[in-house]
């Protein structure tokens, strides 16, 4: 399995919680109760498994590996990914915001929720698009094969240390749980 390949696993369930947050949003939408604890558990999701341990998989080995074999960062492709990766966060923090909100008894959370999962959910669909058919594709072509292997062991030791062990499946457990609660 190359680096590339492991991330774009990753993006298969990162792009199954934005269905189930689509899900969450047309009950909120529709004024339907929606478990508090679905939303902290949602936006836990994003900002562990999809920001601190996917994007931190990026950022801190993937790209700057494929910029040292020639992809360029600044005003290429790498940087517009940055970019979005902040974009991301900025809509997490808000959700995750809202979601507090809400939890405490406030409606006033969930336009605020919706708006910015909406945002983030067209961020991110676009944006795994784009690194599935477009960057990784070019990280494979620039990344030697010796360099790959040394980068799926570095992705091992980043989930273990940033994440911990164990982390990676209860998040799987959890979108088994939510994708049965949404998704029927």
């Amino acid at each position: 399995m190359t680096p590339t390949d492991e991330l774009k696993e990753e993006h298969q369930g990162i792009l199954l919680m934005l269905k189930i947050l689509d899900k969450v949003c047309v009950k909120l939408e529709s004024k339907e109760k929606v478990d508090p604890d679905h939303l902290e558990r949602i936006v836990e999701f994003f900002r562990v498994f999809a920001d601190k341990c996917h994007h931190g998989k990026e950022e801190d080995l993937l790209f700057p590996e494929m910029e040292k074999s020639g992809v360029p960062k600044e005003r290429g492709p790498i940087g517009v990914m940055l970019i979005e990766h902040d974009q991301g966060r900025a809509f997490v923090k808000g959700m995750g915001e809202a979601a507090t909100r809400y939890k405490k008894g406030g409606s006033t959370g969930l336009a605020e929720f919706t708006k910015n999962a909406r945002d983030y959910i067209a961020l991110l669909t676009q944006h795994i698009n784009k690194e599935n058919n477009i960057l990784f594709p070019m990280g494979d072509r620039a990344i030697s094969r010796e360099k790959q292997g040394e980068l799926v062991e570095a992705f091992e030791t980043l989930e273990r240390e940033k994440i911990g062990a164990g982390t990676h499946e209860k998040f799987h457990q959890l979108l088994h749980h939510l994708q049965e609660v949404y998704l029927k």
